[in-house]
């Protein structure tokens, strides 16, 4: 699978997170617990739970998308044991879930399904520097825009966060002290 790992989007996640909670829409994107959360505010969800070791699980669902429950879809049938318990636990929060993936320290992996599964229909900001600049410059609605500068910084410091690098891509907008402990999150996996 061609996904980054946890930590090449930690950054990302928390750059998008951090320009949330500036603007007062944390509910959206956060970490805590060991799980890093997106929601598109749509319907559509995706959480990262750190298990230990390098290990972490990917599960989501988008709700146009991912297979239904209905459908006998299983996306659990031949992975590892340890993917089931975040598996489990996306059930009883969200209903029902459209994709599991797992990393194992090294790679990520999912079950041998031939279905479109709705991951990459979510769009999450955290998959690439490109979509977290078009997000938060989108999410901003202000002129002038961030610097690109401003933006790369804020994704570079790898969610060791201040307010001044959340003050230079929000300008006079929202509360970057806010923001930054909604990035500084990140780092506590």
């Amino acid at each position: 699978m061609d996904l980054p790992t946890p930590g090449q989007l930690r950054g990302r996640w928390a750059a998008w997170a951090a320009v949330n909670g500036a603007l007062g829409s944390g509910r959206g994107c956060w970490a805590r617990d060991g799980v890093w959360h997106y929601d598109d505010a749509g319907g559509n969800w995706v959480d990262l739970h750190h298990l230990g070791d390098g290990r972490a699980v990917l599960v989501g669902h988008d709700h146009e998308c991912s297979p239904e429950p209905e459908e006998g879809f299983d996306p659990l049938v031949g992975t590892p044991d340890w993917w089931a318990p975040p598996a489990r636990e996306a059930v009883r929060s969200y209903d029902f879930i459209g994709f599991v993936y797992g990393f194992d320290g090294v790679r990520w992996q999912r079950a041998g399904y031939a279905i479109e599964d709705g991951f990459r229909a979510i769009g999450l900001p955290a998959l690439s520097r490109e979509r977290t600049h078009h997000r938060i410059t989108g999410a901003l609605d202000r002129e002038p825009q961030a610097p690109a500068a401003a933006i790369d910084a804020l994704i570079d410091a790898d969610a060791d966060l201040t307010e001044d690098l959340v003050a230079a891509v929000t300008g006079a907008v929202g509360d970057p002290a806010a923001g930054a402990r909604h990035g500084r999150a990140f780092r506590e996996v």
